[in-house]
């Protein structure tokens, strides 16, 4: 059997929404072949949303749409799922089966896209590049994506960061994370948010990691959001407190997410899980280092 892995990715970053993500030392697994017949999928690992083991499943239903789109008939496959990406929070979860699902279809059917034929596929998928393409190429990416293209630079990431996500015992879906947003912003938001999504991409090209606390900044959609993470701006607070460069929601929610230096790293682990040990909902620290290959062939 072949052996994708696909990294989790963290999307917006605070000021870039729906154009930048970065993707993370957190990973989901699957195994594929072809069969003779028919479909068979086993999922490994339980998440608290059920992930289906049918036709419906994600990562098929993207090989199915793949080998449609070429022309080909999709042959019997076996999959096996192991996700370690935790579902409905943020981490891009539905990215990675996407982008799964497509590199086990380019690799069974013999188009040999290259990542970047897939990335365009992926990011007209899930109608913004954010997930798709971290997940895809690693790094931190910029993307923009029209009506015939998607465009994109990947960035390098400072090796001395590492990402502190904090993900609470509650999930909150897009279409909710989406549903308190406004339709229209003020001329002020919009510069806000512009000329600090300018300054988050430069500081990392540059390597100017004390840019972050503002770059991170945003008025889109954290100030709307808020109301569906209570807490949020408190952990905020906190999070910088103890020592981090900047704090974001990832994604749609509900994982926050802060940014630090290695050298911070043992010290914010110890006293933010102090911290978040007195908030109302359990919430969960892991920090990561971020992945820079993105989505890759492991093993035959």
């Amino acid at each position: 059997m072949m052996h994708i892995r696909v990294p989790a990715t963290s999307a917006n970053m605070g000021s870039g929404f729906d154009s930048i993500g970065i993707a993370l030392k957190l990973y989901n697994h699957l195994w594929f072949e072809e069969i003779e017949k028919g479909v068979e999928i086993e999922v490994r690992r339980k998440q608290l949303i059920n992930i289906p083991a049918d036709k419906t499943n994600l990562i098929y239903r993207t090989m199915v749409d793949f080998y449609a789109e070429i022309g080909k008939v999709m042959p019997g496959i076996r999959l096996i799922q192991e996700d370690y990406i935790p579902v409905t929070r943020g981490l891009g979860s539905s990215a990675a089966c996407i982008v799964a699902g497509l590199m086990a279809a380019n690799h069974l059917s013999g188009c040999n896209y290259t990542k970047d034929d897939l990335a365009q596929i992926a990011a007209k998928i899930e109608g913004h590049p954010d997930n798709s393409n971290p997940a895809l190429l690693g790094g931190m990416v910029v993307g923009a994506l029209d009506t015939n293209e998607m465009r994109y630079v990947k960035v390098d990431v400072p090796e001395k960061l590492r990402f502190a996500i904090m993900v609470p015992d509650f999930p909150i879906s897009t279409s909710a994370s989406r549903g308190v947003l406004p339709d229209e912003i003020s001329r002020q938001d919009a510069i806000f948010n512009s000329s600090r999504t300018g300054l988050l991409v430069a500081s990392m090209m540059t390597g100017n990691i004390d840019n972050l606390r503002m770059a991170m900044d945003d008025k889109l959609h954290q100030p709307y959001r808020k109301q569906l993470i209570p807490e949020m701006n408190r952990i905020f607070k906190a999070s910088k407190g103890y020592g981090a460069v900047g704090a974001y929601l990832s994604g749609a929610g509900s994982t926050l997410m802060a940014v630090l230096t290695e050298d911070k790293a043992e010290e914010f682990e110890h006293k933010m899980s102090a911290y978040l040990n007195s908030m109302p909902h359990e919430w969960e620290l892991t920090l990561l280092e971020p992945d820079t290959d993105g989505a890759v062939i492991i093993s035959e």
